[in-house]
């Protein structure tokens, strides 16, 4: 199992993960795209330095390709240095829809290591049920410190965003699915009071809580005190945000641009304060979540 190794985020990556019972394509590709995304997984064979290869013995991309080996170029030449003969990965594959271009790989998480001598800069805790999450400290969309033990006896769902985030797959897809998550529970009063929402910022620089809320409130719909009584918009100082990363699988590349690539990473916390799922990626479902919070919450 995943769990059960040591696992760690690249930087500049994002992680897709889970499993699907029949083989169907797990493919996305937004407007004006230059590229097609499969969802990758396999070993790594070698690495060419010269030509900014890895060489993988890779599993089959359900509607695209067989299981084979061969070299793929990475986006990011520099995390070409992280990989080693025999670790597993998963990635994105990006398919050019120009037959000239390079296919490519992106968003590389390192699901297992083949040296145990080896250790990254940073390793990163992936949430397990049952792991208890420590109380991180944070500032709201209302300048206020919160703390993530102040929502004990809720079931508290979060996530990683920012607010500058320009890819519609990303960030903003994440925060609309936690909007229709709240109108959902809205309509269920017992299991609105057993709850709560969290989305967390990891850009401090740049999100003030002026700017979240006006970021929470073009989801929400509102911007009236009362529309946040159940969602908080929140950014951590810069050493709480280095631990809540490690600790919910977040990693963070900041680039020449400004922008910041990242991975996604929801997680449902109980009642308790322990782990009750984790949710990497973005593929998870509106229902799926819901159901699973209405479980925990016993609402």
């Amino acid at each position: 199992m995943i769990r059960s190794l040591i696992a760690f985020s690249l930087l500049g990556c994002l992680a897709f993960a889970g499993c699907r019972s029949t083989p169907q394509p797990d493919v996305t590709s937004s407007a004006g795209s230059a590229y097609q995304t499969y969802k990758l997984r396999g070993k790594v064979v070698s690495t060419n330095p010269a030509t900014t290869e890895v060489t993988l013995d890779h599993e089959a991309i359900p509607g695209f390709m067989d299981a084979m080996t061969m070299p793929y170029k990475l986006k990011d030449a520099n995390i070409l240095s992280e990989l080693h003969p025999g670790d597993v990965i998963t990635a994105d594959l990006l398919v050019p829809h120009n037959a000239g271009d390079d296919t490519l790989l992106d968003h590389i998480v390192v699901v297992g290591q083949a040296k145990p001598d080896y250790r990254p800069k940073v390793s990163y805790h992936v949430p397990a049920p049952g792991d208890a999450v420590p109380d991180f400290r944070l500032r709201n969309q209302d300048g206020r410190l919160i703390h993530l033990d102040q929502f004990r006896g809720q079931d508290l769902l979060i996530t990683f965003i920012y607010t500058r985030c320009p890819l519609p797959n990303f960030c903003p897809r994440v925060t609309h699915n936690f909007a229709d998550i709240r109108r959902q529970i809205a309509s269920n009063p017992a299991m609105y009071a057993r709850t709560h929402l969290l989305c967390v910022s990891f850009d401090p620089d740049n999100d003030t809580p002026e700017l979240l809320r006006a970021y929470g409130a073009s989801y929400i719909g509102s911007d009236t005190k009362s529309a946040f009584l159940h969602w908080d918009f929140a950014v951590p100082e810069k050493p709480a945000l280095a631990k809540m990363a490690q600790y919910f699988d977040v990693g963070l590349t900041p680039a020449a641009d400004g922008s910041i690539t990242h991975t996604l990473s929801t997680t449902l916390i109980g009642a308790d304060g322990k782990v009750v799922k984790f949710y990497p990626g973005n593929d998870w479902t509106v229902d799926q979540i819901l159901a699973e919070m209405k479980q925990s919450a016993g609402a």
